[in-house]
């Protein structure tokens, strides 16, 4: 037996095991996927469509300005018009989770990473590993103990949307000037108020830029997650390609890009009056 088979066996053996003897902690970590992704999806299919574009593209409006809430309102109005709204609001309730609990992971790991070397360090090999072992290889496991369906989905989904956000949280924390503490530190601040009052306000944007690939990732997860029955669009792209019907193929890839779009406008780092200022004056400029 080759060492690659002897590993492998070995893994097996492992999955099995835990399958077995570890199944009440599997539904314990399940239980609130599960419970978030069914009122998500609940209220996502329940409020009308105009509703939701609307108040996304008024998000939008606040965050980036009126080019970007009419871009949104139209993304939104077209996944409406190829009658794909249902199963976008299924990969949308997917993707709101998994960023949910992405950033509830992601953040206080960040700020750590960000105030330690050594558990930066540590750290380091995780994100690594999460971010360039494809897909595929960790779904296997994930259905071996989670079983198939919108859950297992949304845990690989999380796999993969919250490196972003560690990495980011990191970089922003660890940009902040050390004057800007040692000020704070002068002023009597304490290390949880310095973090809260100065270094998170100083970092949002290089967060916010984290939340923002998290979002993209996740959406594009969700859709290679349909292979295991996590429905959405993905599934509909999937059921097309089984069919080997390409305009239904070309119609729902075309609502995965206009529910992108949507989500890419209203989660971007919200641009300060200032930086839009200073935009604008180096555009007059030119």
């Amino acid at each position: 037996m080759t060492t690659a088979n002897t590993i492998a066996a070995a893994v097996d053996r492992a999955l099995a095991y835990a399958s077995e003897h570890w199944s009440d902690f599997f539904r314990a970590v399940a239980a609130p996927f599960d419970t978030l992704l069914f009122f998500t999806e609940y209220m996502l299919r329940a409020v009308p469509w105009s509703a939701t574009a609307l108040l996304m593209s008024v998000i939008c409006l606040w965050r980036a300005g009126v080019g970007s809430a009419l871009l949104v309102l139209a993304c939104m109005s077209a996944i409406e018009v190829l009658d794909l709204w249902q199963p976008a609001m299924t990969t949308m309730a997917m993707v709101i989770v998994a960023m949910v609990i992405s950033m509830f992971v992601g953040l206080p790991l960040g700020i750590l990473c960000g105030r330690s070397d050594g558990f930066n360090s540590a750290m380091r090999f995780v994100l690594d590993a999460a971010q360039t072992i494809h897909p595929f290889v960790y779904l296997v496991p994930i259905v071996f103990l989670f079983g198939i369906g919108k859950v297992p989905g949304t845990i690989a989904t999380v796999i993969v949307a919250f490196p972003p956000i560690v990495r980011l949280t990191s970089i922003g924390i660890r940009q902040v000037p050390s004057e800007t503490r040692e000020a704070a530190e002068a002023f009597g601040a304490s290390s949880t108020e310095i973090l809260f009052d100065v270094e998170l306000p100083l970092a949002s944007s290089a967060i916010m830029a984290g939340v923002n690939q998290a979002l993209m990732l996740s959406l594009s997860m969700v859709i290679i997650v349909a292979l295991i029955a996590g429905g959405g669009l993905g599934q509909e792209i999937y059921r097309a390609i089984g069919r080997i019907d390409v305009g239904q193929a070309i119609v729902a890839g075309s609502a995965v890009l206009f529910l992108a779009v949507a989500l890419d406008r209203t989660s971007r780092p919200m641009e300060r009056p200032i930086e839009r200022r200073k935009r604008r004056a180096d555009k007059d400029s030119k």
